[in-house]
């Protein structure tokens, strides 16, 4: 009888060292996707989020159809961002002006307060609210963020709500009175200046929640707070276009895209192209080799 019971408990402890030995393989083992945007100025190494699955998928078909082979990175302002995926770039001309092609279709936006606009957040570009209430992504442009450190005096506009700055600033310029302020944003914004039309906003945000009734200001986590005082970015973008990626490495080839010289629609005069490949590879491998860490592992 203590036999068997010894041989029944044997039996147990190898199936339980099995099971766990089995677990941790399993964890081991799983994978995630590692993009690369080639570029001769450099690599950016990328990966994608599982939360915006529909972009996730939609970003990885496209690199592995070579939907991205030799695009252009057709948009880039210094201090703020570069963006590509018009495939209208593949064979344009010097001068021609780029950013409404895509490959027909749209995505539904999906964001998550977990992931914003830091710098290297690689984001969906998009039609403005007027055409696309809804948000939607384009279904192949992107961007990605080079952004600007926000002071630590300068907190609180990290706390600003941008979708509810939008509405009260549309209707703050609706009003005929204000139709000078109306014509100084636009200049603002069409010379590509974005910090000084972002500080114009910001600075229009008491007289907004005063006239509109309409409060402006949020509340923000400190991961946020740490991120935009540190790294930088572009957080008057949060809420407003799908995060759905971030650099892993290559930061300082963002610098250097984005400082190139560029005409009066921010097209670079020396065309950067790019092409995109997609590597699968397991997780504890990316975590070291580009030492990025998934939250599920912290």
């Amino acid at each position: 009888m203590l036999k068997n019971l010894n041989t029944y408990m044997s039996r147990i402890v190898c199936l339980l060292i099995l099971s766990v030995s089995l677990l941790f393989s399993s964890c081991a083992q799983k994978k995630d996707y590692v993009v690369t945007i080639k570029t001769d100025m450099g690599d950016m190494v990328a990966i994608l989020y599982d939360e915006t699955p529909k972009h996730k998928a939609n970003f990885i078909k496209l690199a592995q159809d070579h939907f991205y082979d030799s695009l252009l990175f057709h948009r880039v302002i210094d201090g703020f961002m570069i963006q590509g995926g018009d495939p209208d770039s593949k064979n344009v001309q010097p001068g021609q002006r780029l950013g409404n092609g895509g490959p027909g279709y749209t995505i539904e936006a999906e964001f998550n307060p977990k992931y914003f606009h830091e710098k290297g957040a690689l984001s969906a570009a998009r039609l403005g609210d007027q055409m696309n209430p809804t948000k939607a992504s384009s279904g192949s442009q992107f961007y990605i963020v080079q952004g600007t450190v926000t002071l630590i005096h300068n907190v609180y506009q990290l706390k600003v709500d941008q979708e509810k700055l939008n509405t009260g600033l549309q209707q703050l310029l609706a009003k005929e009175e204000n139709k000078p302020l109306y014509d100084s944003l636009v200049q603002l914004y069409s010379t590509g200046d974005m910090r000084a039309y972002q500080n114009k906003s910001l600075s229009l945000i008491p007289r907004i929640e005063k006239e509109t009734g309409i409060k402006v200001t949020k509340e923000i986590s400190q991961e946020k707070i740490d991120a935009y005082t540190t790294v930088g970015g572009a957080p008057h973008l949060d809420g407003e276009y799908t995060v759905f990626g971030k650099v892993i490495k290559g930061l300082d080839v963002i610098d250097k895209i984005a400082r190139v010289q560029r005409d009066s629609v921010n097209r670079p005069l020396k065309d950067i192209r790019f092409t995109v490949t997609v590597d699968e590879m397991p997780k504890n491998q990316i975590t070291k080799m580009y030492g990025y860490e998934y939250p599920d592992n912290k």
